[in-house]
């Protein structure tokens, strides 16, 4: 064990954030924390480093041990380099490299016992550098850094200058250069694109310390933990296992708990009746039995009823009229800024009832394109054109949409004015706004909050093509969840950007990724996206700056239309589900088959030469359709 709490307690006045919490965490094990925004994870967190004081309980690391910590939000104003700030985490490793310098010069000069002392603290440095790696102490920090997301052109940048998440990032890698012997990371996936957050899955699952880690990243946790940590409504409870484990389990003792207190309400009223009719006899042996059943009563322990799961809340998000089949289709779309080049050349279409996720790292111009498809920036060359009856719904990441002078209820209300109160409420508390949340300032709320708020709107606006630009962020699960329900059920059509692979596996029919400044095409999911990206980035995507003939030839050989792919797809499914019939039925004759040949040795059938006759037929009958479906099944398994 590195890392234990117990009986932790925290209160900010009324609202409790934990009481009575107990946890541990071992030696190299991966965890992570979950709950919904707002439960006190980053609060447990700073408890935990001594960043808040608890009001009770002990936070105990083992003696020897070193903790680091990476918080959501970082100041950096050092007038250092991102190559620089990052490098001292090997201060100690350089000092010791210029010790070993010093004393190498230092050794022509000397001679006898002083020489033979010299020696000694010169070979006991040496074994220290060789074990502490540091002959590549510089390849393991550029790993970090280029892992990380950042180009070699921008080690020399200062850090002063960055933004709030390239300084999130930096401070990520100065940590895990570091290698501290318990990494508490709150929210480390934030700023990462998707190629750095699967850079780091493998950093952290090979990583030989422990882990705590606090994230909405579902795929992330179930690729990294073995233990989940859930506080809420101050309770902390722990569960063996990735996140779907643990929201398996956690369904199960939900469910457990409800069945308990409903079997205990219908006991109680059962009680409560009998009583009720034992007192309406009025006889004084009826009262006694009566009230020997309300001491009954009294004495039970009441289970209490479990948290109504917020996922239980379901959004209907429909349009309000259907578009023409054709929904966008872009031509030879071409955007660059000063010295950065985005894309060129691009063209795609997008069908009705289609969902398509845009991936890429960060950089390449995803956001942009989305502001250009909803006439925010202008492109450089290219075309794209809406098709009948296309109404569009936009989501963006700086919530332009909202007013910061009006309550969260007047946001809504004005926006729509036919809505009654309780219909207003109600699509607000599908995003978690509750009570008198509702009539917090827009304002004033979190960059998380802001954008349940603006997915509120959009959910009343009957849009029949959603744009959404990073419609997770900042999102707690349970949000992720009311959204994901909502767009699978959704008729219209919706392209958005994500990095939350988890969300895009849910809710995606194809992917388009960004790739060398033009896109490659997916039919289907993200599993689908991982399965295909080599072969296809290849084909559709080579290096720019290869020799164009050649990369030419390559994309004639291997490269699919859209609508081959499709086509393609269509048959795979087509063949899968002959299979599986084939499969069925062959299933069902051999078990009649079998039967038959057990019906035949019964006395009462063999000795009845009518009834042998028929069984002998179908027998043969069978035996003729087998061989057929034998065949049948070996073609398509081909």
């Amino acid at each position: 064990m590195i890392l234990a709490c117990h009986g932790i307690n925290k209160s900010f006045g009324e609202e409790v954030i934990v009481a009575d919490g107990s946890f541990h965490i071992e030696d190299n094990e991966k965890a992570a924390l979950v709950g919904p925004n707002g439960a006190g994870k980053s609060t447990l967190l700073k408890i935990i480093v001594g960043e808040l004081p608890s009001d009770g309980g002990d936070v105990i690391l083992t003696k020897g041990k070193s903790l680091g910590y990476l918080a959501q939000h970082q100041e950096m104003m050092s007038g250092n380099s991102i190559y620089e700030e990052v490098r001292l985490a090997k201060a100690d490793i350089i000092a010791m490299e210029k010790q070993i310098r010093t004393i190498e010069l230092e050794l022509k000069h000397l001679s006898g016992d002083a020489l033979d002392s010299r020696l000694e603290t010169y070979n006991r440095l040496m074994a220290a550098f060789e074990r502490a790696n540091g002959y590549a102490y510089e390849s393991e920090i550029t790993g970090v850094l280029k892992g990380l997301g950042f180009m070699e052109s921008d080690f020399k940048k200062p850090v002063d200058t960055l933004s709030g998440g390239q300084k999130t990032r930096v401070s990520l890698g100065k940590l895990l250069l570091t290698r501290p012997d318990i990494l508490l990371l709150d929210e480390p996936t934030n700023h990462l694109d998707l190629n750095s957050i699967a850079w780091l899955e493998t950093y952290l699952l090979n990583y030989p310390g422990a882990v705590l880690i606090v994230s909405h990243d579902r795929y992330f946790l179930n690729r990294v933990v073995t233990k989940v940590l859930e506080i809420e409504q101050g309770k902390l409870m722990t569960y063996l296992g990735n996140y779907s484990e643990y929201a398996q389990k956690k369904e199960q003792i939900r469910d457990a708990q409800l069945k308990e207190y409903l079997n205990q309400q219908q006991a109680i009223k059962h009680q409560e009746a009998v009583i009720e009719k034992l007192r309406s006899f009025n006889r004084e042996k009826s009262i006694r039995r009566a009230e020997s059943r309300e001491k009954m009563l009294e004495k039970m322990k009441p289970v209490e009823k479990p948290v109504e799961a917020s996922t239980e809340i379901h959004l209907t998000l429909e349009p309000s009229c259907t578009s023409g089949n054709d929904v966008l289709n872009v031509e030879h779309l071409s955007k660059s800024f000063p010295s950065q080049p985005l894309f060129s050349d691009v063209s795609f279409e997008i069908k009705r009832g289609e969902h398509v996720a845009i991936i890429g790292d960060n950089g390449t111009g995803k956001t942009t394109l989305l502001k250009i498809l909803n006439q925010v920036l202008a492109a450089d060359s290219g075309t794209f054109t809406l098709g009948t009856n296309v109404n569009v719904g936009y989501y963006d990441q700086e919530h332009h949409v909202l007013h910061m002078e009006k309550s969260i209820f007047d946001e809504i209300s004005d926006d729509y004015p036919t809505l009654t109160n309780t219909e207003i409420r109600n699509v607000l508390a599908a995003f978690l706004f509750t009570g008198d949340d509702v009539f917090k300032r827009i304002g004033d709320l979190s960059g998380g909050e802001r954008g349940r708020v603006s997915l509120a709107k959009l959910m009343l606006s009957e849009a029949n093509f959603l744009i959404l630009d990073e419609p997770t962020n900042h999102l707690d699960i349970v949000s992720k969840e009311i959204l994901e329900r909502a767009l699978n059920d959704y008729t219209g059509t919706v392209l958005y950007v994500s990095h939350d692979r988890y969300f895009i596996n849910q809710t995606a029919t194809r992917i388009l990724d960004l790739v060398n400044r033009t896109f490659v095409n997916y039919i289907g999911n993200y599993d689908y996206y991982l399965e295909k990206k080599d072969e296809l980035t290849a084909a559709y995507a080579g290096d720019p700056d290869a020799d164009a003939a050649a990369a030419k030839e390559t994309v004639s050989e291997a490269k699919l239309s859209w609508q081959e792919q499709k086509e393609a797809q269509a048959k795979e499914r087509k063949r899968q589900n002959e299979l599986k019939k084939t499969e069925e039925r062959i299933t069902l004759l051999e078990e009649r088959d079998g039967e038959i040949d057990s019906l035949m040795m019964q006395e009462e059938i063999f000795t009845n030469s009518v009834k042998c006759q028929e069984l002998a037929s179908e027998k043969a009958r069978i035996a003729g359709e087998l061989e057929e479906l034998y065949q049948k099944w070996e073609e398509l398994a081909e």
